[in-house]
């Protein structure tokens, strides 16, 4: 099951970054957005992936990208480098979204994996 997701994650990554010669100097974030705790009492994992979230990016208070989660909680976007907040229009009241801050690296893409506090106790 690991590599049907590792899979799927890759070749959705590869759609976004596709293009010409220009994609070898693409820069961008990709990784996976997981939620959790999922239950008040774990007796297993208590997380669990954010199928569906969408990820916004800004710098300087500007929406710079928007992009939503696959059913495995994978994302992939295309940036140019420098620093974002990142962030979820639709947060629950005691739900967290961390990093709150990303850094783009210039030439590559760069793997940040978030996770969304649901906030049960």
């Amino acid at each position: 099951m690991r590599a049907l997701v590792v899979a799927s994650a890759t070749l959705a990554l590869a759609s976004v970054f596709a293009g010409g010669a220009s994609s070898r100097n693409a820069s961008g974030l990709r990784g996976v957005v997981m939620r959790g705790p999922t239950t008040p009492v774990c007796d297993t994992s208590c997380e669990a992936p954010a199928k569906g979230v969408v990820l916004q990016f800004r710098r300087g208070g500007e929406l710079k990208a928007q992009v939503t989660t696959s059913r495995t909680g994978w994302y992939a976007v295309r940036l140019r480098p420098g620093r974002y907040a990142v962030t979820t229009p639709k947060l629950r009241p005691r739900e967290r979204l961390t990093p709150q801050l990303v850094r783009v690296p210039r030439g590559r893409v760069g793997r940040v994996d978030l996770d969304l506090d649901t906030g049960l106790q």
